[in-house]
């Protein structure tokens, strides 16, 4: 008699927990990233570099499950199959008692897309899958150009140091400090799109440019267009609401700051806001502003404190026996009161890297989410920056500030809509 395979369990990472209770047709926690090809896709030779690709990334073949206490990640026999793209952008992935795989691999025309239930990994931990899948891709569709070399990947680390939970690895047992109280944060309110389909702006332009126009603030680019995402926010505000601070929630890769390659979540967030109110601020004073916020909030020592704090919940012998329905209705709770301080978000995927000889057969990566509010997320490759807005509202006017202003600093922007 033939056994089957063994079943296999591991726990969702810290910053993972908050994600299942959260997910829903509104805000459906799932990001995509794109590769765009200078040729069209070949699905049968995507699908050949998708099953190599699982190979090096087990947690990806996983389902989610539910348990007395936590979630947990169960090993599936589930075969990823490649499709041609059929549903609205960063559809829905994660349905409660559903045994499906928490991530999607679609193609069109030249387009690559990976789209990602949060929980499975954070922005790096995917960008690292995807790099995997586009490097099998190309290796196979120009065998004939690029030969049998194998170009190493700039991620070559074990299965167990993917699968590891970093949180729990830099934990270091201390009394916390007892958490900043925050006024409420500006929201928008706009008129939301039917069906609950986001509505997606991006914008392509030159690195170097964007570069040189944050150097003339003196600042860096990611700097540079968080206040000018903040500073295009506060250009549509109504009057009698700018008593409000618009507060921006940053994504932080923690890995740059803790030794670790886990492909899972590794993550933490930091504010950052800027109280307009009445009178008239210029956008160099919003860039000073956020300079200062960003050194205060990226010490190692403070986000320690972040990192100790979501480990912390997986410690405490109290929380570990709570029964999880009860847990899923404390952190949506939590998720409510924290998103009372939040304007928006937008968050920096950074510089995207390939093997020199592989360069030639792509044109350029995009990387966006799902969204509760007008947000941003950028990338760039080589010397393409793509800002790409994602919003489940009708109105562009904040997107529309937002690249003007570029514009008018001579920065030529390229638009395009999923519209």
């Amino acid at each position: 008699m033939k056994r089957g395979k063994r079943v296999e369990w591991t726990r969702l990472d810290n910053a993972a927990k908050i994600f299942p209770p959260t997910s829903n047709d509104k805000d459906t926690k799932v990001f995509r990233f794109v590769c765009e090809l200078q040729e069209d896709v070949s699905p049968d030779i995507l699908q050949l570099a998708l099953d190599e690709t699982i190979e090096n990334f087990p947690l990806y073949n996983s389902v989610l499950r539910k348990g007395v206490f936590w979630y947990y990640f169960e090993t599936s026999n589930i075969h990823p199959v490649v499709e041609l793209e059929s549903t609205p952008i960063c559809d829905r992935i994660y349905f409660e008692g559903q045994r499906n795989l928490l991530f999607r691999v679609l193609y069109y025309k030249n387009r690559i897309n990976v789209e990602i239930f949060h929980a499975l990994s954070d922005g790096t931990g995917a960008l690292w899958f995807v790099k995997t899948l586009v490097y099998y891709y190309l290796m196979k569709k120009y065998k004939d150009i690029l030969g049998d070399k194998n170009f190493k990947l700039d991620y070559d680390a074990s299965l167990s140091q993917k699968m590891d939970d970093s949180f729990l690895k830099h934990y270091t047992k201390r009394k916390l400090p007892k958490r900043e109280k925050h006024p409420k944060a500006y929201h928008i309110h706009e008129t939301r799109r039917e069906e609950n389909r986001y509505k997606l702006v991006e914008g392509t332009m030159s690195v170097k440019e964007v570069l040189d126009a944050a150097h003339e603030y003196g600042t860096t680019l990611t700097v540079y267009l968080t206040a000018l995402f903040m500073y295009s926010i506060y250009k549509g505000m109504p009057a009698r609401r700018k008593n409000r601070p618009v507060v921006l929630s940053v994504p932080v890769n923690l890995r740059n700051y803790f030794e670790s390659e886990s492909a899972r979540n590794f993550f933490s967030t930091v504010n950052v806001g800027f109280h307009f109110g009445k009178k008239n601020i210029s956008l160099n004073e919003v860039i000073e502003s956020v300079s200062e916020s960003f050194k205060r909030e990226l010490e190692e020592e403070r986000l320690l404190i972040h990192l100790n704090r979501l480990a912390s919940l997986e410690q405490n012998g109290l929380i570990r026996i709570v029964p999880l329905p009860i847990k899923d209705m404390v952190l949506k709770i939590a998720n409510q009161v924290a998103e009372r301080g939040i304007t928006s978000s937008i968050s920096n995927v950074g510089k995207i890297t390939v093997a020199e000889e592989l360069k030639p057969f792509i044109k350029q990566f995009s990387v966006f989410t799902s969204a509760r509010r007008p947000q941003i997320t950028i990338c760039s490759f080589e010397d393409k920056l793509v800002v790409s807005f994602t919003s489940p509202y009708n109105e562009t006017d904040i997107q529309k500030t937002f690249f003007q202003t570029l514009s008018h600093k001579g920065i030529d922007v390229k638009i395009v809509t999923n519209l």
